[in-house]
């Protein structure tokens, strides 16, 4: 419920901006659009008095929703959190509480808390353009791991400039940008050295004259920030050494080198799917999924969300009577597959079933886009039946089960 709410009021908000009132008349609609968002808002913190009340998932997926919509600057939505607010500044500054509405506070509090906080915090960074947003001395920018502020506190507690964008630390020349810093007093000796190191550190900035700065999310190869690399961060954080281990777990399974080269690639996001290959620059007219040909073909679709393939997972999972949502990436469907805990699992033979399963839905995507065969998931699933019992043969002692009898009664196979 409250996710919907926040889809539809991101519809309304870009549908509003998307007629052009705002552009062609800012004087006689901002009040109006403001009065509709504020009307919404309260909606909003009344839904939101549940959501932190039950604590659950779709909290993170509120607080993680909210934060996408920072990073649109100058649309209606990012505008008005930024007047009413201050943005994404105000996050993580402290402010007058009573003038923050309840679920603005809560994700403040996330967002500096030690344990989630810090994920947000240094995946953000931004980058100078025209230098009319960055604060020189407080902003982490560019390459810098932290402000400068932290790196250099004398030259910080001496400048007259604190708190200045760069823009009015310097000004354009016919030879190009030169900087114009101010001090409250003549450097000592001692500060010589940390003055010298600073100018190296901001001698690489390419002040434009036109542009505006932006925001960077390193969480993701776009630097675009998204909800579900966000909540992937998080997640993986939350699971501590658990997800640091999952590397072991594979290696750890004795299946051909192929086949666990493959699942790290895919468990990695290192495979040639044609989004990836996108990001590398290859030129394709299609992005589409080849299955459904609907999504765009990133492994998460590919392999497990994709409706032509679901009911493999699905039919897997009714062998042994569960029923559980499908995480968002490889990573967390494998880490989640081989820790499931089920009476009577053979816990190996479970893990050669994601193996094969996912390597059988590659080997179809590529006969279908190389060869142009048709989807066949009876094959698929053939496929995978075919290559478990095959590998059992080779790697586990006294298996003797015959072809067919291991086909006829899959299910029984995963089960003492």
């Amino acid at each position: 419920m409250l996710y919907k709410l926040l889809v539809n009021l991101r519809s309304g908000v870009f549908m509003l901006q998307i007629d052009g009132f705002w552009v062609e008349n800012p004087n006689l609609v901002k009040p109006e659009i403001l009065q509709h968002l504020q009307s919404r808002f309260k909606l909003i913190e009344v839904m939101y008095k549940h959501c932190s009340f039950y604590k659950n998932k779709h909290c993170n997926l509120f607080k993680a929703e909210i934060l996408q919509h920072l990073q649109y600057v100058g649309g209606i939505w990012s505008r008005v959190l930024d007047s009413k607010y201050g943005g994404w500044r105000n996050l993580y500054e402290e402010g007058r509480a009573g003038h923050q509405s309840l679920w603005w506070k809560d994700l403040k509090q996330t967002v500096n808390s030690a344990q989630h906080g810090d994920i947000v915090y240094n995946n953000m960074r931004w980058k100078i353009v025209g230098g009319d947003k960055v604060r020189l001395w407080e902003d982490k920018w560019n390459q810098q791991q932290q402000p400068l502020a932290k790196r250099y506190p004398r030259l910080y507690q001496i400048s007259t400039q604190q708190n200045q964008t760069i823009r009015h630390m310097g000004q354009h020349m016919q030879s190009g940008w030169e900087w114009q810093f101010l001090w409250r007093r003549p450097l000592f000796e001692n500060e010589i050295e940390s003055a010298v190191n600073f100018l190296k550190d901001i001698e690489g900035i390419h002040i434009q004259q036109q542009g505006s700065d932006e925001w960077e999310w390193l969480g993701d190869q776009t630097r675009v920030y998204s909800t579900r690399s966000a909540y992937n961060l998080i997640l993986e954080a939350s699971k501590g050494g658990q997800q640091q281990d999952w590397s072991k777990e594979l290696w750890k399974i004795k299946i051909p080198s192929k086949i666990s080269v493959f699942a790290w690639r895919l468990i990695e996001d290192r495979l040639p799917t044609r989004m990836n290959l996108h990001r590398r620059q290859v030129q394709l007219q299609d992005l589409r999924c080849p299955f459904c040909r609907e999504a765009v073909e990133v492994a998460s679709h590919l392999f497990f969300h994709c409706v032509f393939i679901q009911p493999i997972w699905w039919e897997s999972m009714s062998w042994l009577n569960l029923q559980t949502a499908f995480p968002l990436g490889p990573k967390q469907n494998f880490l989640q597959h081989i820790f499931i805990q089920a009476e009577g699992l053979r816990s190996k033979r479970w893990r050669y079933w994601w193996m094969v399963v996912t390597w059988a839905i590659w080997k179809t995507r590529n006969r279908v886009l190389f060869s142009n065969a048709e989807f066949d998931a009876n094959r698929l699933f053939d496929e995978a039946v075919f290559w478990t019992w095959t590998w059992l043969r080779h790697f586990e002692k006294h298996f003797s089960t015959h072809l067919n009898q291991w086909a006829s009664n899959i299910s029984q196979g995963f089960i003492m």
